[in-house]
């Protein structure tokens, strides 16, 4: 296709001298009415923003778990999982406020596989029509089991697509600071949790909150596709991710402490979520079920910093670690990947997982008990 062919009026000799190609998406319109929200699936992601907001906001004492594969490869397993976790959800539901991770968009450090919106088919044909379907069939598939959804927003144009289907979103520490960011979450419609910074700054999230909650008005585009400003109405269900950083964890109590003072001297939220993965863990996914169970004793021993982590962020999938994607070798037929095991970060595998949580569950369970005759 002609690089110039969509932007005629557009001088030959200055513009998109870089781009290859222009390739037409669907609208968000087309694709939505293609793949509609039904309404048993809608009322499940209603549920689940209503319920992480009361969490989050301490009306709910439940601990809220966001928990799944680190990225979504291979729709099928992902579906084998999500089947497993929904039986698992509901076993625990009086402790646990369980929400499957469904990521589709993979921030890179330098270069690498984006996520299976960019490149679905795993082989560097970054059929992204193709990649957008198959991530809302996805989400459709997780929310007829009765579970809600979660996702990291990367990119500011493919919630378009998603958005409706997702109960709970997160905002990268890659792209925490991005002003971009924090214009598209003032006007998501779910709760969404901002990670502090990689190199473990706190402050980056706790503008970005602040930020997000506020009436902004930017550059996007509407449900057919056309250019837009979208003005929005702030979003008030933000809060704040620890997941470590480059100084080390951010897990622990004089850590959990130390930042909801300083959301609380800023008026935001107070309560936090706990990345027990990413820095926290060293991204060692044996390391990640020790911190799970470290932020548990937390909950269980009824002191301040307990009452004051409302979630716990896992990843997790059915094959414990993580497989190396060559996506060049993929697209040759070269390599075969093992079922149900991650192409990105590595992870719990579903026997460990289904431990930790009923841990999780006991210590939300101990949390909700008094420690003494004179507590309530």
């Amino acid at each position: 296709m002609n690089p110039q062919a969509l932007a005629p009026e557009q001088n030959s000799t200055t513009s998109n001298l870089r781009v290859a190609e222009f390739m037409p998406l669907p609208t968000p319109s087309q694709l939505l009415a293609e793949l509609p929200l039904a309404d048993s699936a809608a009322r499940t992601v209603e549920r689940g923003r209503d319920e992480v907001r009361a969490v989050m906001d301490g009306l709910d004492d439940r601990l809220l778990v966001i928990v799944g594969p680190c990225s979504i490869h291979d729709p099928e397993a992902g579906l084998d999982y999500a089947r497993r976790l929904a039986v698992v959800a509901r076993a625990h539901r009086e402790d646990l406020l369980v929400v499957m991770r469904t990521y589709f968009e993979k921030p890179r450090t330098t270069v690498g596989w984006k996520g299976l919106i960019n490149d679905p088919h795993l082989d560097g044909t970054h059929d992204i029509a193709g990649g957008l379907r198959a991530a809302r069939q996805f989400l459709l598939g997780v929310l007829e089991l009765g579970l809600p959804t979660a996702t990291e927003f990367l990119e500011p144009i493919s919630p378009q697509y998603t958005a409706d289907a997702i109960a709970w979103g997160a905002i990268g520490a890659r792209t925490t600071e991005s002003q971009i960011h924090r214009q598209l979450v003032s006007g998501l419609s779910m709760p969404v949790g901002f990670k502090n910074g990689t190199d473990g700054g706190l402050q980056v999230a706790i503008d970005a909150c602040g930020a997000a909650a506020a009436p902004q008005s930017f550059l996007g585009i509407d449900g057919e596709g056309r250019a837009a400003l979208v003005a929005t109405s702030g979003n008030p269900d933000t809060h704040v991710i620890l997941r470590g950083g480059a100084d080390g964890p951010n897990h622990g109590a004089e850590h959990v402490l130390a930042a909801s003072a300083k959301l609380a001297a800023k008026g935001l939220n107070p309560r936090l979520i706990v990345d027990a993965s990413h820095a926290n863990s060293g991204k060692d996914h044996h390391r990640q079920a020790e911190v799970a169970l470290e932020i548990g004793a937390q909950l269980a021993a009824g002191g301040e910093s307990g009452g004051l982590i409302a979630g716990v962020m896992l990843e997790s999938f059915l094959l414990g670690g993580a497989q190396s994607l060559d996506v060049e070798a993929h697209a040759a037929g070269r390599t075969q990947l093992a079922y149900g095991q991650s192409v990105t970060d590595k992870c719990m595998d579903w026997e460990v997982t289904g431990q930790v949580l009923g841990q999780l569950a006991a210590a939300a369970r101990s949390r909700r008990v008094p420690k003494s005759h004179s507590s309530h």
